[in-house]
């Protein structure tokens, strides 16, 4: 199995990559929202959120 982020062979102590510094750069990916999942649905606001309350960006 190759690590996906590097492509390297992986290792056992940190699977599926081969580093922790790979799994660093993927952990770091699903936090800046660089993995997501397409919906065709339309975005609705949130209905607990006051409209007074500044855009979240």
């Amino acid at each position: 199995m190759s690590c996906p982020i590097c492509k390297r062979h992986t290792k056992q102590d940190y699977r599926p990559f081969c580093s922790k510094r790979c799994a660093d750069i993927d952990l770091a990916k699903w936090f800046s929202g660089s993995y997501a999942i397409p919906s065709a649905e339309p975005v609705e606001p949130d209905a607990d959120r006051d409209e007074s309350d500044p855009p979240i960006h």
